[in-house]
Protein backbone atom coordinates (compact mmCIF):
# COMPACT_ATOMS: atom_id res chain seq x y z
CA UNK A 1 0.00 0.00 0.00
CA UNK A 2 1.34 3.43 -0.95
CA UNK A 3 2.33 5.78 1.86
CA UNK A 4 0.32 9.01 2.03
CA UNK A 5 2.99 11.72 2.30
CA UNK A 6 2.17 15.38 2.89
CA UNK A 7 4.87 17.69 1.50
CA UNK A 8 5.50 21.09 2.96
CA UNK A 9 6.73 23.93 0.75
CA UNK A 10 10.36 23.48 1.65
CA UNK A 11 10.49 20.05 0.01
CA UNK A 12 9.35 21.46 -3.33
CA UNK A 13 11.76 24.38 -3.03
CA UNK A 14 14.60 21.96 -2.20
CA UNK A 15 13.74 19.82 -5.20
CA UNK A 16 14.03 22.82 -7.51
CA UNK A 17 16.59 25.08 -5.85
CA UNK A 18 18.36 23.01 -3.21
CA UNK A 19 22.01 22.12 -3.04
CA UNK A 20 23.09 18.69 -4.17
CA UNK A 21 22.35 16.76 -0.96
CA UNK A 22 18.98 18.32 -0.13
CA UNK A 23 17.99 18.23 -3.82
CA UNK A 24 18.64 14.49 -4.01
CA UNK A 25 16.67 13.78 -0.83
CA UNK A 26 13.72 15.84 -2.05
CA UNK A 27 13.73 14.19 -5.48
CA UNK A 28 13.82 10.71 -3.94
CA UNK A 29 10.58 11.52 -2.17
CA UNK A 30 8.95 13.13 -5.21
CA UNK A 31 9.91 10.21 -7.45
CA UNK A 32 9.03 7.41 -5.01
CA UNK A 33 6.34 5.25 -6.67
CA UNK A 34 5.33 3.90 -3.26
CA UNK A 35 4.04 7.29 -2.11
CA UNK A 36 0.85 9.20 -2.66
CA UNK A 37 1.99 12.81 -2.55
CA UNK A 38 -0.26 15.31 -0.81
CA UNK A 39 0.04 19.07 -1.31
CA UNK A 40 -2.27 21.81 -0.16
CA UNK A 41 -3.50 25.19 -1.26
CA UNK A 42 -1.22 26.55 1.49
CA UNK A 43 1.80 25.01 -0.24
CA UNK A 44 0.66 26.51 -3.55
CA UNK A 45 0.31 29.93 -1.94
CA UNK A 46 3.78 29.71 -0.41
CA UNK A 47 5.64 28.72 -3.57
CA UNK A 48 3.77 29.68 -6.75
CA UNK A 49 3.12 33.46 -6.66
CA UNK A 50 6.76 34.56 -6.85
CA UNK A 51 7.87 32.46 -9.85
CA UNK A 52 4.59 33.28 -11.62
CA UNK A 53 5.07 37.00 -11.04
CA UNK A 54 8.72 36.90 -12.03
CA UNK A 55 7.89 34.78 -15.11
CA UNK A 56 10.25 32.00 -14.03
CA UNK A 57 8.75 29.50 -16.47
CA UNK A 58 11.03 26.55 -15.70
CA UNK A 59 10.40 26.86 -11.96
CA UNK A 60 6.66 27.33 -12.47
CA UNK A 61 6.47 24.27 -14.74
CA UNK A 62 8.39 22.17 -12.23
CA UNK A 63 5.98 23.02 -9.40
CA UNK A 64 2.94 22.58 -11.64
CA UNK A 65 4.16 19.09 -12.54
CA UNK A 66 4.36 18.21 -8.85
CA UNK A 67 0.88 19.63 -8.22
CA UNK A 68 -0.54 17.61 -11.14
CA UNK A 69 1.04 14.42 -9.82
CA UNK A 70 -0.06 14.98 -6.22
CA UNK A 71 -3.43 14.91 -4.50
CA UNK A 72 -4.29 18.57 -3.95
CA UNK A 73 -5.96 19.53 -0.69
CA UNK A 74 -8.24 22.57 -0.78
CA UNK A 75 -8.75 25.29 1.82
CA UNK A 76 -11.32 24.23 4.38
CA UNK A 77 -12.45 26.23 7.39
CA UNK A 78 -12.40 23.04 9.45
CA UNK A 79 -8.72 22.53 8.56
CA UNK A 80 -7.91 26.09 9.61
CA UNK A 81 -9.83 25.54 12.86
CA UNK A 82 -7.82 22.38 13.47
CA UNK A 83 -4.61 24.32 12.73
CA UNK A 84 -5.51 26.84 15.41
CA UNK A 85 -5.99 24.04 17.94
CA UNK A 86 -2.69 22.39 16.94
CA UNK A 87 -0.87 25.73 17.18
CA UNK A 88 -2.21 26.36 20.70
CA UNK A 89 -1.65 22.84 21.97
CA UNK A 90 1.91 22.42 20.68
CA UNK A 91 3.19 26.02 20.39
CA UNK A 92 3.59 25.72 16.62
CA UNK A 93 3.89 28.63 14.17
CA UNK A 94 0.85 29.38 12.00
CA UNK A 95 1.94 27.92 8.65
CA UNK A 96 3.47 24.84 10.25
CA UNK A 97 0.20 24.27 12.11
CA UNK A 98 -1.74 24.66 8.86
CA UNK A 99 0.48 22.07 7.16
CA UNK A 100 0.06 19.69 10.09
CA UNK A 101 -3.72 20.15 10.06
CA UNK A 102 -3.82 19.38 6.33
CA UNK A 103 -1.73 16.25 6.90
CA UNK A 104 -4.03 15.11 9.71
CA UNK A 105 -7.21 15.80 7.74
CA UNK A 106 -5.83 13.90 4.73
CA UNK A 107 -4.84 10.90 6.89
CA UNK A 108 -1.20 11.28 5.89
CA UNK A 109 1.20 8.70 7.27
CA UNK A 110 3.86 11.38 7.39
CA UNK A 111 4.57 15.04 6.84
CA UNK A 112 7.91 15.65 5.12
CA UNK A 113 9.64 18.97 5.70
CA UNK A 114 13.00 20.67 5.36
CA UNK A 115 12.75 22.10 8.87
CA UNK A 116 15.47 21.19 11.32
CA UNK A 117 14.49 18.48 13.78
CA UNK A 118 13.81 20.03 17.14
CA UNK A 119 11.48 22.72 15.78
CA UNK A 120 8.10 22.85 17.55
CA UNK A 121 6.34 21.04 14.68
CA UNK A 122 8.22 17.87 15.66
CA UNK A 123 6.28 17.83 18.96
CA UNK A 124 3.13 16.62 17.21
CA UNK A 125 2.37 12.96 17.82
CA UNK A 126 -0.68 12.43 15.60
CA UNK A 127 1.33 12.35 12.36
CA UNK A 128 4.96 11.42 11.84
CA UNK A 129 7.01 14.53 10.99
CA UNK A 130 10.18 13.77 9.01
CA UNK A 131 12.90 16.13 7.87
CA UNK A 132 14.91 15.49 4.75
CA UNK A 133 17.77 17.12 6.66
CA UNK A 134 17.97 13.91 8.75
CA UNK A 135 19.17 12.07 5.65
CA UNK A 136 21.99 14.57 5.11
CA UNK A 137 23.80 13.83 8.37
Amino acid sequence: MAKRTYLDSGVLLAAFKGGEGVFQCAMQILDDPDRILLVSDAVWLEIMPKPLYEKQHEETEFYETVFEKAERLSWEISTLDRAAEVAKEYGIAAMDAIHIAYALDAYAAELVTTEKPGKPMFRIKDVKVCSIRDKLT
